[in-house]
């Protein structure tokens, strides 16, 4: 299947048979990735007496239960509510799911002990404009993304200059292959999600922040058009299936 779109007066042809998922998948074992101190999520069957929700033991069906943190455990996409006194949710926040993005590849520089994404990094890969969305692939990428435990790691994040800067680019939703686009322990200052949402004086509610994604190599940097779909939680945040497609000019 194919389709038309046309962004900025240019016309691009989308053959959706091609999808690009970014996404992780949840996994109920040591394998999946693991963030915030959290102990590895659960899939198990339901017990219920005598009967169990797992065919290999004797169940007529499988049915299971999950426990995981959307934060913590797998791709996820949040809002504005992640970081407010009041309630804002993301079924309200994201009311529409196809958007321009571009795909960058940076590599974190060394900065007070930490590794971070600077403003004048983001410049040279990303313009006023180009996109509705960004993806931040962090180098050096690797397989390892997939299954890596973070808590006390101190992994890479976006300065608030940074954020600001992408802010100012008109971007509406980000996207970056790291648990937080915060420092792991900050004081609970979160200011690239304040800048980037422009909370509290002007804030962005449509804005989104979509973390734990994994983009493989073989998907190479440039422009895209990105289907951001999370599940429908009453939450700030929900588990999501960020999918690229490459168009090409007609």
């Amino acid at each position: 299947m194919q389709a038309l779109v046309t962004y900025k007066q240019t016309n691009y042809k989308i053959d959706f048979s091609k999808p690009l998922d970014i996404s992780l998948s949840l996994r109920g074992d040591d394998k999946n990735p693991v963030a915030w101190y959290l102990n590895a999520p659960k899939i198990e069957p339901v017990q219920d007496g005598n009967w169990i929700g797992k065919v290999g033991r004797g169940g007529s069906v499988n049915f299971n239960n999950i426990y995981f943190n959307p934060h913590g455990h797998t791709t996820h996409t949040e809002c504005v509510g992640h970081v407010t006194h009041e309630y804002h949710g993301l079924n309200e926040s994201l009311k529409t799911f196809f958007f321009s993005a571009k795909l960058i590849s940076v590599e974190p520089v060394g900065s007070g002990g930490d590794e971070v994404l600077t403003k004048d990094q983001l410049k040279c890969h990303f313009r006023e404009g180009e996109a509705q969305a960004i993806i931040i692939r962090t180098l050096p990428n690797s397989i390892a993304k997939r299954s890596k435990h973070y808590s006390h790691t101190n992994w890479p994040y976006l300065e608030e200059e940074a954020a600001v800067y992408l802010r100012e680019c008109g971007v509406e939703h980000l996207l970056i292959d790291l648990p937080s686009v915060d420092r792991e322990e900050d004081g609970g200052k979160l200011l690239a999600h304040k800048a980037f949402w422009n909370y509290p004086k002007h804030t962005r509610f449509g804005a989104t922040i979509t973390e734990l994604v994994y983009v493989p190599s073989r998907i190479e940097d440039g422009f895209y058009f990105l289907n951001l779909q999370p599940a429908s939680f009453e939450n700030d945040a929900a588990p999501s299936k960020p999918v690229l497609y490459k168009p090409e000019k007609i």
